[in-house]
C-alpha cells in the first residue's frame, strides 16, 4: 500500500467513524482521525484496496498496519 493510499484509506474510515461507524477495537481517543491511525496499526481497518492491472487482472492490498511503501 501507498503512502497515498493508505492516506485515503485512514480518511475514508476516520470519517466512518465521526459519522457514527463503530470502531473496530477498544480505544479511549475520540478523535476519528486517531482511532482510525490505531485502527490501521493494530490491522483491524475494514478497507481493501484493489488495483486493475489490465483488462482481467486485479490485485488487491489490506492494510496491513505497516508503513506504506
Amino acid at each position: 500500500m501507498t503512502r497515498f493510499e493508505k492516506a485515503r484509506s485512514l480518511g475514508a474510515r476516520a470519517l466512518q467513524i465521526a459519522q457514527g461507524a463503530q470502531s473496530q477495537i477498544k480505544t479511549k481517543e475520540e478523535d476519528p482521525i486517531k482511532i482510525a491511525r490505531e485502527e490501521n496499526n493494530a490491522g483491524a481497518t475494514p478497507i481493501r484496496v484493489v488495483h486493475s492491472i489490465g483488462v482481467a487482472k486485479k490485485t488487491e492490498s489490506k492494510s496491513d498496519g505497516g508503513e506504506a511503501d
